[in-house]
């Protein structure tokens, strides 16, 4: 990926290690399909190397631009997520515990861009729409909104009766 995000594994003192990275869109190029293209974010590594293994803690703050499900504006959204990860030496094998990765110990180096993409990824919520004013009014696009209502369907739906009779049976009546 890059070294511009790496951080050293050997010739690293035993002890505590601080690390930080400003992210940028620059960090979003790297990820050709990634669907956010805009961002500003700061990521601090705080690193306690001991013989056998590094225990990492990574702090992620800032904002990325990403769509409103509902209007399809775009919008900043608040990012902030922090998670663990332990960095082992020893021979690569398949990993067996989530967030522990095994390097050789003749590796000078640990590229952390894409884990850095992917906790920033999987900290986004999975519905994403504008937040709301401080009277509580929605700030996505007025125009999309009013397109929206115009092709809503607001049609009863009607009970199949067939639901209804497991729905009976499901509640013990």
């Amino acid at each position: 990926m890059s070294g511009l995000y790496s951080i050293p594994v050997s010739g690293q003192r035993e002890g505590h290690n601080s690390f930080n990275f400003e992210i940028n869109n620059k960090f979003f190029d790297l990820f050709k399909e990634s669907e956010i293209k805009e961002g500003i974010l700061s990521v601090i590594i705080e690193a306690e190397k001991h013989a056998s293994h590094i225990d990492l803690e990574i702090i992620i703050k800032g904002s990325v631009r990403v769509s409103c499900d509902r209007c399809l504006g775009m919008f900043d959204y608040p990012e902030e997520c922090e998670n663990r990860l332990v960095i082992r030496f020893g021979e690569e094998k398949e990993e067996e515990e989530a967030d522990v990765i095994t390097l050789p110990r003749d590796k000078n180096e640990f590229d952390m861009a894409q884990y850095i993409y992917d906790l920033i990824n999987l900290s986004l919520p999975i519905k994403r729409i504008h937040p709301d004013d401080s009277n509580g009014n929605s700030t996505c696009d007025p125009v999309m909104l009013g397109m929206l209502k115009e092709h809503l369907i607001d049609e009863e739906i009607k009970e199949d009766p067939r639901w209804a009779d497991l729905k009976k049976f499901m509640n013990g009546n």
